[in-house]
């Protein structure tokens, strides 16, 4: 495939994209004329291949009711099994609209209202927001830096699972911090919440994003025990940039959490996907392998682009380094600055869309993270932003 597709500058503008939207930006940053570089999806075209599909379902001009076909189902197990060796049934599929939205059925599922739920700061905002707005209590046992990477403290983590947790939240891989866990902490994680009666519900969202020096394991996958507790949460959303057609899919083997997630959506009146985002979640399972293979490795040579110019030209700034996705999680402590004198820096002085890392709870404060999944010559206006706004 010719990596070229990625270099190209495709006018979002009076699409509605909520990434480029002039009222969107004003609305979150005071103003209209900043670069854009904040939520999680990408400026690339999506494969051919599920645009070919969308094309040949519209030809079809009657857009009625749906079920998935056959073929759906065939597609994602191929797919995990391919990508992350990992055989599943097709029994232990049930679709979403999205993985926020999963999350909430999750939680409305497997607790009730006064529940403690457990995460890991900071993380990704609707973690905290899907707990509180379900009445539910959250518990945080926040990640430590550790030589400039995020890891678990285990003797909290245990400590917080034994205060009474139903359920725990789990990030994998970690947004904002693009980190890969390893086998060995995923079964530490697995033997502490079978230990305490603890559910798993992991977003694995950018499960397909892991760099060529990683290998991304889906939590479930890793024993009959740990399968047995835990809730899978996928799409083709970000992996594929196909956020728009809303379409993501939970995995379980346990019977009985697979009928506490059918009573969840009965009672939400979720009786499945569209027709368009079944249409491209099965192309892109199918087709987009080589393109994903492509835009990683295009996504890889940024962040190295990125990591170089932030040391040389920036160097009060540290990144950590991600081994997954696309996103940039820059440290900015060493300024000196507080996070709206980082904010307002970035937003008058560079004139740049950042997610700031309070956002994303305790252990956020300091911090920005950066969307990477543009043009190269996006990502270095971004940059020299950047460090206009710091200079």
């Amino acid at each position: 495939m010719n990596k070229s597709i990625f270099e190209e500058q495709i006018s979002r503008e009076n699409s509605g994209s909520a990434k480029w939207d002039k009222n969107s930006l004003t609305s979150l940053y005071g103003r209209e004329d900043v670069l854009p570089m904040w939520v999680a999806d990408m400026d690339f075209p999506s494969p051919k291949g599920i645009q070919k599909a969308l094309m040949e379902r519209l030809n079809h001009p009657i857009f009625g009711y749906t079920v998935p076909s056959e073929t759906v189902f065939t597609e994602i197990q191929s797919w995990l099994k391919d990508r992350h060796s990992w055989q599943i049934d097709k029994k232990w599929i049930s679709f979403s609209s999205g993985v926020v939205s999963a999350i909430g059925t999750t939680i409305q599922a497997f607790t009730n209202p006064g529940d403690k739920i457990l995460l890991q700061s900071p993380v990704y905002t609707p973690f905290f927001d899907m707990i509180k707005n379900n009445d539910r209590e959250v518990v945080n046992s926040p990640l430590i830096i550790e030589k400039d990477r995020f890891e678990i403290d285990f003797n909290d983590f245990e400590d917080k699972l034994k205060s009474g947790v139903k359920l725990f939240l789990f990030c994998s891989p970690h947004n904002p911090g693009g980190r890969v866990w390893t086998k060995d902490e995923l079964l530490r994680i697995g033997e502490l919440c079978e230990k305490y009666d603890v559910v798993i519900v992991s977003d694995e969202i950018h499960a397909d994003l892991f760099h060529t020096t990683s290998k991304h394991y889906p939590i479930g996958s890793l024993s009959e025990k740990l399968a047995d507790r835990t809730v899978t949460l996928m799409a083709p959303s970000k992996t594929f940039n196909i956020a728009g057609l809303q379409a993501s899919f939970l995995i379980t083997s346990n019977e009985r959490l697979q009928k506490q997630l059918q009573m969840a959506q009965t009672k939400l009146a979720f009786h499945g996907l569209n027709i368009f985002a079944l249409t491209a979640m099965e192309a892109a399972y199918r087709e987009g392998l080589e393109w994903l293979e492509d835009m990683i490795g295009y996504i890889e040579e940024n962040i190295k682009v990125a990591e170089e110019f932030i040391a040389a030209e920036i160097p009060s700034l540290h990144v950590m380094h991600p081994e997954a996705s696309y996103l940039l999680w820059i440290d900015c402590r060493d300024l000196g600055l507080n996070d709206k004198e980082i904010k307002d820096r970035l937003i008058h002085q560079g004139k740049l869309a950042l997610e700031p890392g309070s956002k994303y709870g305790p252990g956020g404060e300091g911090f920005v993270r950066m969307n990477l999944g543009c043009s190269r010559s996006v990502m270095m206006d971004g940059l020299n932003r950047l460090k206009l706004a710091f200079s």
